[in-house]
């Protein structure tokens, strides 16, 4: 019997107009035979009211750790109101459906409350009750510890969570409906022309999610792609009946005409450290990686090469514009320990990037890359690749004017 996963966000359930809208898209494909478990969001805004909200009665006296179970408990009731209330949207419409929670679900979850990673599920009665003809209505972004506690995923979990009731249910797809139609080639604000995606592979819309574009959460992707579970990025603002063919994500075997480059992403949220004078020495950069990681702060674009001096380098690397003070202040510590020269933090950088599974196959694309931002007077500061994609970090002014050199460079725009 064949199950599809639907899930819809913040702003699709934003209010009860919105929840009445996704009743009528769900209520449409029941009649169509589908057999449905759908994962909600909050609805937009509640999260960060609720928050608010447990940062304020924890006020700056309790560490994370002591109340970030609770901060759990109080955060996922956005997701829970969310579920209940389309439920009764549902049953409205003569619809036989119920609300499921976390810990009714028996998604299991690690202790890293605010930002816990799925373990698996126990026996549910889920599978059952679907394929009875009721509607599951999920709430997402929370599953339960061993211990029996109330834990979220971390933003964007709901995505993770309808692709995890997915793979668990063997589903046929798991339907991702937002306030955007698919993925584009690139952001639609930057460039008037860019395309709506028919097919992505899951390699080029992991590295499109983790270098900038929001559509998708990184960590819901990873699933898919581990659990080889299809997902369809659809709008949730078109009515029952219009035409929404979305962008289907797969495996690369199932698209069968791939494009040299699929699509440019950016990020202004970069920042660039550069320590001159580093000792070239095995070890250093060990350490110099480890204190970073102990900080907290997540490392992207790393460059090392030869300093003037004898038996030094210089290190350059990039992270999170809100990680670097965290960084800089990291390093300052152990300047004498690492026995680096000086420290540069450059804050007004972006990274913008090109991603195509095509690039396995084609030569010349860092060539057509760095020629179409040359011609428009763009300097490189670092410069990362990998198979499928390749990576520049430029002064942020520059951001906009090179996504669209490179969206026209490699044939992106919409005729």
């Amino acid at each position: 019997m064949a199950r599809t996963v639907l899930k819809f966000g913040g702003t699709s359930v934003g209010d009860l107009d919105r929840i009445a809208n996704v009743a009528d898209i769900v209520a449409a494909r029941a009649k169509q035979g589908e057999h449905m478990a759908v994962v909600v969001s909050a609805m937009a805004g509640e999260t960060n009211k609720l928050v608010a909200l447990t940062e304020g009665a924890a006020g700056s006296d309790l560490k994370r750790e002591q109340y970030d179970d609770e901060y759990d408990v109080v955060v996922a009731s956005g997701e829970q109101v969310t579920a209940g209330l389309l439920a009764l949207a549902l049953r409205k419409r003569g619809l036989k459906a119920r609300s499921w929670l976390g810990w009714q679900l028996k998604l299991k979850t690690n202790k890293s409350h605010g930002k816990a990673r799925i373990m698996g599920f126990d026996d549910s009665r889920l599978p059952d009750s679907i394929d009875a003809g009721e509607i599951a209505v999920i709430a997402g972004f929370q599953g339960v510890t061993e211990d029996e506690r109330v834990a979220t995923l971390g933003r964007g979990g709901s995505d993770t969570s309808a692709v995890a009731v997915a793979a668990a249910l063997n589903a046929q797809v798991c339907d991702i409906y937002t306030d955007v139609d698919g993925v584009y080639t690139t952001d639609p604000r930057i460039v008037p022309k860019a395309r709506r995606i028919e097919k992505i592979s899951f390699e080029e819309m992991l590295e499109m999610a983790s270098l900038g574009a929001k559509v998708l959460q990184t960590r819901s992707v990873e699933m898919a792609m581990n659990h080889n579970v299809p997902v369809r990025v659809l709008s949730s603002f078109l009515k029952p009946g219009e035409p929404n063919p979305g962008t289907l994500v797969c495996a690369e075997e199932e698209i069968v005409e791939k494009q040299v480059v699929s699509g440019v992403a950016y990020s202004r949220d970069e920042a660039k450290i550069t320590l001159f004078g580093m000792p070239d020495k095995p070890g250093v950069s060990a350490k110099l990686f480890a204190a970073l990681a102990k900080a907290g702060v997540n490392v992207d674009m790393i460059v090392q090469a030869n300093a003037r001096g004898p038996d030094r380098a210089n290190m350059v690397f990039t992270c999170t514009d809100r990680d670097s003070p965290f960084a800089k202040e990291t390093l300052e510590k152990l300047k004498d320990d690492l026995g680096f020269d000086s420290m540069e933090v450059t804050r007004d950088v972006s990274k913008v990037s090109i991603i195509g599974v095509g690039m396995k196959s084609h030569t010349g694309v860092a060539e057509t890359m760095f020629r179409a931002l040359s011609e428009k007077n763009i300097n490189i500061d670092v410069i990362a690749t990998s198979e499928i994609k390749i990576s520049v970090l430029i002064a942020a002014p520059y951001t906009e004017l090179a996504v669209r050199a490179l969206h026209t460079a490699f044939g992106l725009d919409a005729e």
